[in-house]
This record gives C-alpha cells, sequence and structure tokens, in this order.
C-alpha cells in the first residue's frame, strides 16, 4: 500500500510542477497582456492543488490538511481577483491590444460611466513628471 501511495504522491507532484511550469513559460512567450493573465491564473490554481494534494498524502497527517485546504482557497480566490484587476488596469493604461478582442465588454462600462460622470477614468500625464521630462528632452 505504501508503494502505491508513493506512487500516486509522485504522479501528483509531478503534474502540480508541470502545470506551474507550464504557467511560467506562458508569462514567458505569449504576447499580450490578456493571455499572460490569463496564463498565469488558470494553470497555477491547478498546479497549487496537485502539489498539495501529493503533500498531503505524502505527509499522512490530518493535522495539515486543513491548512492546505486554507492555503489553496486562498489562492484559488486571489489569482482571479488579482488578473481581472491587472486586465482592468492594462486596459484603462492601453496596454491590451483591443483589435485582438472579439466582445469588449469593458467599452460599453467605460464609455456609459464617462457619460455620466465625464471622467473616462483612464490614466493621464501629469506635467513635471520623470516621465513627461524624457519625452520632452
Amino acid at each position: 500500500m505504501d508503494f502505491f501511495l508513493e506512487i500516486v504522491v509522485a504522479v501528483l507532484l509531478v503534474a502540480g510542477s508541470l502545470m506551474s511550469l507550464i504557467a511560467g513559460i506562458g508569462l514567458i512567450t505569449f504576447p499580450d497582456l490578456l493571455s499572460r493573465m490569463h496564463a498565469a491564473t488558470k494553470p497555477q490554481v491547478l498546479g497549487f492543488l496537485l502539489l498539495f494534494a501529493g503533500l498531503a498524502i505524502h505527509l499522512r497527517s490530518w493535522i495539515l490538511v486543513p491548512v492546505l485546504v486554507l492555503a489553496w482557497g486562498l489562492q484559488l480566490l486571489t489569482a482571479p481577483v488579482s488578473a481581472h484587476m491587472i486586465g482592468r488596469a492594462g486596459y484603462r493604461t492601453k496596454h491590451v491590444a483591443k483589435e485582438t478582442l472579439r466582445v469588449d465588454e469593458l467599452k460599453r462600462v467605460i464609455s456609459t460611466h464617462s457619460e455620466a460622470t465625464g471622467n473616462t477614468g483612464a490614466v493621464t500625464r501629469i506635467e513635471g513628471t520623470k516621465a513627461d521630462e524624457t519625452e520632452n528632452s
């Protein structure tokens, strides 16, 4: 039985590591912000789950299971939220290639907000900043 569990642990750890490796490779190779954001969140959360499952089986301690579940749950909650915020910030700062989008739902929301408030929410240039000085020289 121990040999079988060790094989299961090895498979889970290798699969989780491969998922994390795929996420890292995706961050380096994907061309734009939105696809990199996808690569950073989707396989990484599954990789953590597989690694934590392998760790729980290997350690065989019920005391660690709630800690591992809590750690994975926090990762599951924070990864999509951070990806959402990065995507929105990239859209507003014009780092997203909008011609690659099939449906641009955020454009409608921003235009409705800007009509109501007169503010687009986009980042504007502040005179006297370091970036402004290098552009003018």
